[in-house]
């Protein structure tokens, strides 16, 4: 962007003109009532705010200090887009850099995080790394990046906006967080309580569970691009099954593999890898295959599917499929395992109050989970069109 492209008011200024990398040092922060220590772990992706730390109490060789109203900012992997704005005194990383204006009637230190949180200072971040397995930039390179700088009123203006948008992700994020709670709760007492008597092999018959075909069935030339699809352990994520990289065989080699056929509502597991991954199988989905590596819950007539599978995705079955998987190296699960899932399923009148309540409840979580995806993006396009376009001159 060049200068008279810029609003009246506006420059183009380096990063280091107006930033300075407060290299503060603090060796005995015990000492002088420090408490806590953010490392990069401690940061989340697109989240300005720390809401997890080590103790100084610990033990720390930590010695790069911060205070409130500084701008942390991860050098390593920057691709992960680790930025905090601190909120309290503490001890960072070495691979944390903490950034504060120069002058504060020059720069506001609360527009600061959103400057570094834009895709322009991430992908200048990236740009300026260096090394393969654990790439870092640094102050000298960052500090040559150039970016438009609103004069001190509209600085404030547009930290308000931003701070605004913030507010309302945090708020949805807490509300996600507070129903996703609240629906484990729902599970916890009214199925999967310690005190159970039931299995998931009662509520399936004879033949309900069965393991996906060996590779002796099928082989890397069965598949092609069209065909019946092969549903495979990659394919099934957040409780569904992603389609669109599901493998494919001919209808004639589905025809000798009729007995791994999949029916609408049938529960899929890995056998090994991240044994918290399920999927409910849709009704479009029906005839599909079970492949390799999958296994195959069907439950028996009159038992509701989708109160097993909140079952089965509960926290409570991912802790005891923790405990009770096979395999050291890579935990496995088998038909005997899954057979041995421990729950039960409310009966006569309260099950219909407690699935409706469920029901309610999850659709008050998808809801809240979709407005604060929305959010999010609203809050990048905000700092996108406010920090780096907002300086265009119409």
């Amino acid at each position: 962007m060049n200068k008279r492209s810029l609003k009246p008011g506006w420059e183009m200024v380096k990063f280091g003109e107006v930033v300075k990398n407060s290299n503060l040092v603090e060796r005995d922060p015990e000492a002088n009532a420090i408490e806590r220590i953010v490392g990069l772990e401690h940061i989340d992706p697109e989240n300005l705010h720390i809401r997890r730390w080590n103790s100084v109490a610990d033990g720390t060789s930590f010695t790069r200090k911060f205070v409130p109203g500084q701008t942390l900012f991860g050098k390593r992997r920057a691709y992960q887009r680790k930025v905090a704005f601190a909120e309290f005194e503490g001890i960072c990383s070495g691979d944390i850099l903490t950034f504060e204006p120069k002058n504060a009637k020059i720069l506001l230190a609360e527009l600061l995080p959103f400057i570094c949180q834009s895709d322009a200072f991430f992908d200048y971040a990236l740009d300026t790394s260096v090394g393969s397995l654990s790439p870092r930039t640094s102050w000298r390179a960052l500090k040559d990046f150039e970016f438009p700088l609103p004069p001190l009123d509209e600085q404030k203006r547009i930290a308000e906006i931003l701070w605004a948008a913030d507010e309302a992700v945090e708020k949805y994020a807490s509300l996600t967080s507070d129903l996703n709670a609240y629906v484990e709760t729902l599970i916890e007492n009214n199925i999967t309580s310690t005190n159970v008597t039931s299995v998931l092999g009662d509520y399936c018959p004879s033949d309900g569970i069965k393991i996906g075909p060996f590779g002796s069935l099928l082989h890397a030339e069965d598949y092609q691009s069209e065909g019946v699809p092969v549903v495979m352990p990659a394919d099934i994520e957040k409780g569904v099954i992603q389609e669109e990289k599901v493998a494919r065989i001919s209808e004639e080699k589905a025809l000798e593999l009729q007995n791994y056929r999949l029916s609408e509502n049938d529960i899929l597991f890995p056998r090994r890898g991240d044994l918290t991954k399920r999927a409910l199988v849709l009704a479009h989905q029906e005839n599909w295959l079970c492949g390799t590596g999958t296994i195959r819950v069907r439950l028996k007539e009159g038992i509701n599917p989708r109160a097993v599978f909140w079952a089965v995705t509960s926290s409570s079955t991912n802790r005891w499929l923790d405990r009770f998987s096979v395999g050291t190296t890579m935990p496995n699960l088998n038909a005997t395992t899954i057979k041995k899932i421990p729950f039960h399923l409310p009966e006569g009148s309260k099950a219909g109050e407690f699935l409706g309540l469920l029901e309610r409840t999850k659709s008050l979580h998808a809801n809240a989970v979709v407005h604060h995806q929305k959010l999010v993006a609203l809050k990048k396009h905000l700092i996108g069109n406010l920090v780096v376009e907002g300086a265009a001159h119409v």
